[in-house]
């Protein structure tokens, strides 16, 4: 079993950043593919960023649209952690956000979830 923990969430003002943590434990995760959702008051869950092991210490990242050039996913596996580094926030980025991971080859849904951690962006 693996345990996700999020943190790093709070109130922002527009234009300002961010650095969301999910700290894993139970297993490591550094070959673990791991996710960055989120979702906002009556909307659907929505996927920001996806962070896949390709071979030794290469990773492929993918990020949403709506976050490209502002968001970064990164890790750090002495500290089976993940990251996403949220820059340049804007209102429609209020969310709670989710870390998930899954073993690979990632076969969605997520096997496992974290609890969320509220982001609020104020205009």
């Amino acid at each position: 079993q693996v345990k996700l923990v999020e943190s790093g969430g709070g109130l922002v003002q527009a234009g300002g950043s961010l650095r969301l943590s999910c700290a894993a434990s139970g297993r490591t995760v550094s070959r673990y593919v791991m996710g960055w959702f989120r979702q906002a008051p009556g909307k659907e869950r929505e996927f920001v960023a996806r962070h896949t092991w390709i071979s030794g210490s290469t990773y492929y990242a993918i990020m949403a649209d709506s976050v490209k050039g502002r968001f970064t996913i990164s890790r750090d596996n002495a500290k089976n952690t993940v990251y996403l580094q949220m820059n340049s926030l804007k209102p429609e980025d209020t969310a709670v956000y989710y870390c998930a991971a899954d073993p690979p080859p990632l076969r969605e849904p997520y096997d496992y979830w974290g609890q969320g951690t509220q982001v609020t962006v104020s205009s």
